[in-house]
């Protein structure tokens, strides 16, 4: 059992790294949590367009994750790949002020979230490296809820300056680049590398010998992460169910406030629970909540409702998606720790853009109820999967994430 005040035992490097995941988020989520309603109302987009541009651009984002983390075992260094992406990242927020159409507004989308995709895995392998390993879910939880702290603080910039600027996209969209600038800044002065463990030449991660090295187990991972996905499609969506409740558009975006606050509250706590319980169990409660969510949200688009989905939803975020990346950890070598969470966000990059484009095409032919229910029921079938799978996966003892991995 980790010790009680693990946030006291956690290395000043997994704060930094949270803190610079606050910044960005802060940075994105000003633009994310308009988005939608600014392709709608301003560029005249369709809700397939919306699901079509998110599903692109997140997909991306998740792909490119196996190039930069196989890159990043190659080197033996991570942080250089991370300040990479922080840096593409930072400087495509002016874009989105400036696009005048739908294809320019893609661009600026897919190349935000390529920078995303560069500094994903370098930054998870960075935090698994950095974190001793019976506090990896405190760790994870830690820099998620960090990270999700500044998913809310976004949003409610966000609402601010459209208040102050009468509904001023554009001009919310061009400040969003300071906070991302500051999280260069902190990751480049603040972080030092941990030196490597191993002495020995690196030969390039992405060979079939290499690969047998990821285990079952670690395939388990990748394909329960991949589910989890597909029965949660882009949260662009509960924005155009907020505007449906008749929210006013400038307050609009303190539904992902309300979402993320939810979610960065519960992240650590429940990441700290990883590190004591059965992983399996956790899962399949944090689908079940999800399912909840998608009910609450199917029945009524009254305002009150949407917000108590949207909670729903972000204490399922905080249930699984640290979980998930500790999981990956605990079950990669070291040495390809960047190439496993390349592979596992390839995999899930390809379901998200499944998900994403189905829930657009439901929710134009078939409108908001009907999306929110197929989200439920894929959720369910998820569930039963869980369940009566054969994979498992363990919560660790006393002094282990899990039973030791080949190459620890």
């Amino acid at each position: 059992m980790p010790p009680s005040h693990s946030l006291h035992k956690l290395p000043s490097g997994i704060w930094i790294l949270g803190f610079v995941s606050l910044l960005m988020d802060i940075s994105s989520e000003m633009i994310h949590s308009l988005l939608p309603l600014f392709m709608v109302t301003t560029l005249g987009a369709g809700t397939i367009a919306v699901g079509l541009v998110e599903g692109l651009a997140e997909s991306l984002a998740l792909v490119v994750k196996i190039f930069s983390g196989t890159l990043s075992d190659y080197l033996g260094k991570r942080k250089g790949l991370a300040l990479c992406g922080y840096t593409i990242g930072a400087l495509t927020k002016p874009l989105f002020a400036w696009a005048p159409d739908i294809g320019t507004l893609l661009t600026a989308r897919l190349l935000d979230r390529l920078g995303k995709g560069i500094r994903g895995a370098p930054r998870d392998a960075l935090v698994a490296d950095i974190a001793p390993p019976q506090l990896r879910g405190a760790a994870f939880g830690l820099r998620q809820s960090l990270d999700t702290v500044g998913a809310f603080l976004g949003p409610l910039l966000a609402t601010g300056f459209m208040l102050l600027w009468a509904d001023n996209f554009r001009a919310v969209f061009g400040v969003a680049v300071i906070p991302g600038m500051l999280a260069v800044a902190l990751l480049l002065f603040g972080i030092q590398e941990p030196v490597s463990s191993s002495s020995s030449r690196r030969a390039n991660p992405i060979t079939r010998a290499n690969f047998r090295h990821l285990s079952p187990a670690f395939w388990w991972v990748v394909g329960i992460g991949s589910v989890f996905t597909l029965a949660r499609f882009s949260e662009a969506f509960l924005v155009l169910r907020a505007q449906q409740g008749g929210i006013p558009l400038a307050f609009i975006p303190l539904v992902m406030v309300a979402m993320n606050l939810v979610y960065a509250s519960s992240a650590y706590p429940f990441g700290k629970l990883s590190d004591r319980i059965n992983h399996k169990t956790m899962l399949t409660w944090g689908l079940l909540v999800l399912i909840a969510a998608d009910v609450v949200l199917a029945t009524t688009n009254h305002w009150g409702v949407i917000l108590g989905g949207v909670a729903l939803w972000g204490i399922h975020m905080g249930m699984t998606q640290g979980l998930l990346a500790a999981m990956v950890a605990d079950q990669a070598p070291p040495d390809l720790r960047g190439t496993a969470y390349g592979c596992f966000d390839l995999a899930s990059g390809l379901a998200m853009l499944m998900a994403s484009i189905v829930a657009g095409f439901l929710w134009d032919r078939l409108g908001a109820a009907f999306t929110f229910y197929a989200g439920a029921l894929f959720s369910s079938i998820a569930v039963i999967g869980i369940v009566v799978s054969p994979g498992t996966a363990p919560a660790p003892s006393a002094g282990h994430s899990l039973p030791p991995r080949s190459g620890e």
